[in-house]
């Protein structure tokens, strides 16, 4: 009998092994992957585009054939003459399995489509931005005192603005005659300014008085998620914001993983740089036409982002970030053309700016979230978290400031999840449990109500109820906790134990199950123990990371946490700190920053002179390499525990009493019949 084939979606990253000649598009609705279609698998509506990724996956452990999947077929090769299909892409309803494989959904195949929780966040920005509208008139030519138009147009702009040293890119260059004439000889000048050096560059031309505003990108690239907030360079609003999945996830979820495929696929970096940029490029476009803005006034971007994603950005091979000494090409600042980093959707003469990284796994995004926050400006010591797929961590005050990075996983993304998803409407993102009880409620993404609330059943009538995304199991499995469904060492028990049905065996373990549709053909939704155990994991090295870098200060206790990214808005300080995620601290003194690397790269983007701030401030960082610290096992392995095996937690006593509970063994069928190991 011929073995089944697994299937690995991403970025879901659920799993599955189907008969060879089954669809793309069936494998994808049995294991409940959002995959959209609405021609009933006729291969006419294109809805079900789907991207297969070949070669070695080590994080999945999968090595994808080129024959994984069926060959090119008539209806394919006919939508694709009539529509066109991009490179590389299948339909799901005609691509049949054919052997292992790893299949990517893209963003525009998904039918619920992702909600940006990398949200900008409201801020007093001074505006100075580098590229600046300038109306000039300029002297017409003389056949007596010979000069070319670009000259001229340089002299009435020192003479008018005192702007000196300017240059002109050629796409530029060709359009200056005509819109000098078409203006008789008065123009509007869109110039940017080098903040190292008193260099100018002409970035386009309109005749006479252009009434229109210059626009620029902020752009967080994360290792899941990437955020862009189209920002209004006269007054720093955000017109527009969007996300999208990082497309690399198929390539690996974390950053080492994509290391690794670039080590173990020759060409891979390729890959993932092309996969980057088109997404960036594409997400660029949709913020043009949502802000109804001709994409041409988009004259500027500033990137933030990690080592790892900075170097596939810049078309870098991450080869020497995946080993010792961990060894950056660059860490200083870097700009560019924009269109050199895929950016080609805007204007051909734009800029970009990448803010520069502190150290080989401390990146361009932590840099970001030091300048949002200003730690080196605290009168006390702050302790900032900036959690996603990496962990960037800061602790210090005006003294001194310290920065590690941390490897938390995918988990707080909704990631490696059992019924984990995107934050997108459906998916559950608040929970509580009643200790009592041990009944749950919860709200979803889309809704105002909570789930026992009149009228909840209407408010998702149209997405239903689809499965949790990361703040949910954070909540979820720090409720748990409190109720006496989990103990400290994260072990969940049995009905018996824990006093309600909603326990139910898996295996060897328990599930706690939070919300089940299946009567309706909707999901099951549960809390298992691979989820516990993802989410500690998770907590823990975020947890070592912050301890690493109180060790290095010779501090037990720090006066106040900030909780940045999307975690950081959208975690109650409460649930961070049952679960043991951050070091004890009064709960009225942790607050959110909101997307801090998002508001960072805003900063950077509407004023020039934080761009030289920051780029001194890097170098007075110091960083902890928790890679080579002997001691952050010995932090982790104490932080499993929830939340914590050894540190008291004082501040969370006084707020929360965690039951004493226990169901490793001696407890009949609540213990899970198996002796936890001790380590």
């Amino acid at each position: 009998m011929t073995e089944d084939a697994l299937v690995i979606f991403t970025p879901s990253g659920k799993r599955g092994r189907f008969a060879k000649g089954t669809p793309v598009l069936t494998a994808a609705r049995q294991l409940g992957v959002d995959l959209d279609s609405v021609c009933g698998g006729r291969g006419i509506c294109s809805k079900c585009q789907v991207s297969p990724g070949y070669g070695s996956f080590p994080k999945h452990g999968v090595t994808v054939a080129d024959d994984a999947l069926s060959e090119w077929n008539a209806v394919e090769a006919r939508y694709d003459e009539k529509r066109g299909l991009k490179e590389g892409r299948r339909l799901g309803c005609q691509a049949t399995i054919q052997g292992d494989v790893v299949i990517d959904v893209p963003r525009e195949s998904q039918v619920h489509k992702q909600v940006v929780r990398k949200a900008a966040t409201a801020r007093s920005i001074t505006m100075d931005p580098a590229t600046r509208l300038f109306y000039v008139e300029v002297r017409e030519p003389d056949m007596h005192e010979p000069s070319g138009d670009l000259q001229r147009l340089a002299e009435a702009l020192k003479a008018e603005w005192g702007i000196e040293a300017l240059d002109a890119p050629l796409d530029v260059l060709t359009r200056l005659q005509p819109a000098l004439r078409e203006g008789k000889w008065a123009v509007t000048v869109a110039v940017w300014k080098d903040h190292h050096a008193p260099r100018h560059v002409l970035i386009d031309v309109w005749p006479g008085y252009f009434e229109g505003r210059l626009y620029g990108l902020a752009i967080d690239l994360g290792s899941t998620t990437v955020a862009a907030h189209l920002c209004d360079l006269r007054n720093g609003e955000v017109v527009s914001s969007a996300g999208v999945m990082n497309p690399q996830i198929r390539f690996g979820e974390d950053l080492m993983s994509r290391v690794s495929y670039a080590m173990m696929n020759p060409g891979g970096d390729k890959e993932m740089t092309a996969a980057i940029r088109a997404a960036m490029g594409e997400l660029a476009a949709e913020l043009a036409a949502d802000a109804d803005i001709p994409a041409r006034q988009i004259v500027e971007a500033v990137v933030v982002c990690n080592p790892v994603m900075h170097h596939l950005l810049l078309g870098i091979d991450p080869v020497e970030l995946g080993q010792a000494p961990f060894a950056l090409a660059t860490s200083d600042a870097v700009h560019g053309m924009a269109a050199e980093i895929g950016l080609t959707t805007i204007n051909p003469a734009a800029k970009s700016y990448i803010l520069p990284c502190i150290a080989g796994h401390v990146g361009a995004d932590c840099a970001a979230v030091a300048l949002s926050e200003e730690p080196y400006k605290s009168e006390d010591l702050v302790l900032i978290c900036d959690v996603g797929t990496n962990a960037e961590i800061l602790l210090g005050d005006k003294t001194r400031v310290l920065a590690c990075s941390s490897p938390t996983g995918p988990a707080f993304e909704g990631a490696q999840i059992s019924s984990g998803q995107r934050a997108a409407p459906g998916a559950i993102e608040r929970v509580e449990i009643d200790p009592a009880t041990k009944e749950p409620r919860f709200k979803v993404i889309g809704s105002d109500l909570w789930s026992d609330e009149p009228g909840f059943d209407a408010t998702v009538a149209t997405t239903g109820v689809t499965g949790i995304c990361g703040s949910g199991i954070i909540e979820a499995v720090a409720e748990m906790r409190i109720a006496g469904l989990v103990d400290p060492s994260g072990l969940i028990g049995s009905a018996e134990a824990t006093g309600t049905q909603r326990c139910v065996p898996e295996g060897r373990t328990h599930a706690y199950v939070l919300y089940d549709g299946t009567a309706e053909g909707g999901p099951r939704i549960s809390v298992t123990q691979g989820d516990i155990r993802a989410i500690q994991l998770a907590k823990s090295a975020l947890y070592a990371g912050a301890r690493l870098l109180m060790d290095a200060l010779e501090v037990d206790k720090v006066d106040r946490v900030v909780l940045a990214g999307a975690f950081g808005a959208h975690i109650s300080p409460k649930h961070a700190m049952v679960l043991g995620m951050i070091p004890d601290c009064a709960l009225d003194r942790v607050t959110s920053a909101g997307n801090a690397a998002g508001t960072g790269a805003r900063i950077a983007l509407c004023d020039l002179s934080a761009r030289g701030r920051i780029e001194e401030e890097v170098h007075r960082i110091h960083k902890v390499e928790t890679a080579i610290e002997p001691r952050f096992q010995e932090h982790f392995v104490a932080a499993n525990a929830i939340p914590h095996a050894t540190a008291p937690f004082p501040e969370l006593g006084q707020v929360v009493t965690l039951p004493d509970v226990s169901f490793n063994v001696g407890d009949g069928e609540g213990g899970g019949r198996r002796r936890r190991r001790r380590g």
